[in-house]
């Protein structure tokens, strides 16, 4: 029965770690309207923070996107030629990208950049006694520290996001003129056939949600530190797996949620229809079935 109590353990741990999530972002939302500090102040540190988590991170973003681009495109042509239809290169890279890809591509360079910062900055400033300071002061550190970074999160990851969508999309259209025989202005005709508006609405919802994960997160681990300056970079480091079980959950909950939307009928008990993409490819394959 050992494992039975081990088991529950880590279950009670979880439970309380996503209940510290949320009481510290509870606690910002309050606080962003409720701080005593003063308006000007705080927006002077959120444009800081913005200008560290966002300009920062639109180099290398911009260079792993626009490869996923070229890609998807390149090993989605390998398949699609087969059936006839590489004039759905462009359909597959801007719908993967701009559902998915996208948002996740620039969420993961941000946890990996900012994420880990906020938690050392914080883990460093509880191992320095710095946020005793603050709070000798009659400041809360939650208001000072985390608050204006979920500001800057919540502004900088959709447009992160959106130029993550871009690049990816450029990618794809490397690969198109270049490798597919098509034009860059009938690519992007087809890309914006494509698209619609709940796919560009989907991702950037879900990086507002991955933007106040990561915040939560590397927040509530550096609130987390123990004594020592090894415990800073124990809790830098469990970061990104902290967000590889929350962020991805949500994620898939979001996508979910906009699939059944979109193709699912709960009365009928099946699709609503097919996408056209979808159709021309299996309608070769499945015949009269599709239609």
């Amino acid at each position: 029965m050992r494992w039975v109590a081990e088991v529950g353990a880590a279950t009670e741990r979880s439970v309380a770690y996503i209940g510290g999530l949320a009481e510290i972002f509870g606690k910002s939302l309050w606080l962003l309207f409720v701080s005593p500090l003063k308006r000007d102040r705080m927006l002077q540190r959120a444009i800081h923070e913005a200008m560290a988590v966002g300009v920062g991170a639109i180099p290398i973003i911009s260079l792993i996107t626009f490869f996923v681009g070229v890609i998807i495109a390149l090993q989605g042509a390998y398949e699609l030629q087969r059936l006839g239809a590489m004039q759905l290169v462009a359909s597959l890279v801007a719908i993967s990208i701009t559902r998915e890809l996208g948002p996740l591509v620039a969420a993961i360079v941000v946890i990996g950049r900012s994420g880990s910062a906020f938690a050392a900055e914080i883990g460093t400033m509880r191992v320095t006694e710095e946020l005793d300071a603050l709070e000798t002061m009659a400041l809360d550190p939650v208001a000072f520290l985390v608050v204006p970074k979920f500001l800057a999160m919540a502004v900088m990851m959709p447009c992160l996001a959106i130029w993550a969508d871009l690049m990816g999309v450029l990618g794809g259209a490397l690969f198109g003129v270049a490798g597919a025989g098509s034009t860059f202005g009938a690519y992007l005709i087809a890309t914006r056939e494509a698209l619609l508006l709940r796919d560009l609405t989907s991702g950037v919802i879900k990086s507002v949600v991955f933007g106040m994960v990561i915040t939560a997160a590397g927040c509530q681990e550096g609130f987390s530190t123990g004594a020592g300056a090894e415990e800073v970079e124990v809790q830098q480091t469990t970061l990104p797996w902290t967000y590889a079980f929350t962020g991805r959950e949500l994620d898939s909950a979001i996508g979910l949620y906009y699939y059944r939307a979109r193709y699912y009928d709960p009365k009928l008990g099946r699709s609503k229809k097919i996408s056209r993409t979808l159709r021309h490819i299996a309608a070769p394959l499945l015949g009269a079935s599709l239609r």
